[in-house]
C-alpha cells in the first residue's frame, strides 16, 4: 500500500507551484483569526458598557480643606464625615 501523505504533498506542490508551504513553519490559520475577531468584538461590547456604566455613576467630590471648611470646625458646627469612616 502506498504511503498517501507523500502523494498528497506531491500533488499540492505541483497544483499551487506559487504558495510556498514550509513544513517547519506553525501559523495560526483561519481558526486563530476567528478567535482572535471573537475577542476583539468582546473586548469592544465590555467598553462600551463600561463606559454607559460610568456615565450612569453620580458622585459629589469632597470639599479641598479651605478657609470656609476651618471657619465651620472653628465654630462648632458639624463637619461632613470623611469618606470612609464610621458613624456612630
Amino acid at each position: 500500500m502506498p504511503d498517501m501523505s507523500a502523494s498528497a504533498a506531491s500533488v499540492m506542490t505541483h497544483l499551487i507551484p506559487l504558495a510556498e508551504v514550509d513544513e517547519n513553519k506553525v501559523t495560526p490559520g483561519i481558526l486563530g483569526f476567528i478567535v482572535f475577531a471573537v475577542m476583539a468584538v468582546a473586548v469592544w461590547g465590555l467598553m462600551k458598557s463600561m463606559s454607559k456604566q460610568m456615565g450612569r455613576v453620580d458622585f459629589e467630590e469632597t470639599p479641598a480643606a479651605g478657609p470656609d471648611r476651618d471657619a465651620k470646625a472653628e465654630s462648632g458646627a458639624a463637619a461632613p464625615a470623611e469618606p470612609g469612616a464610621r458613624q456612630a
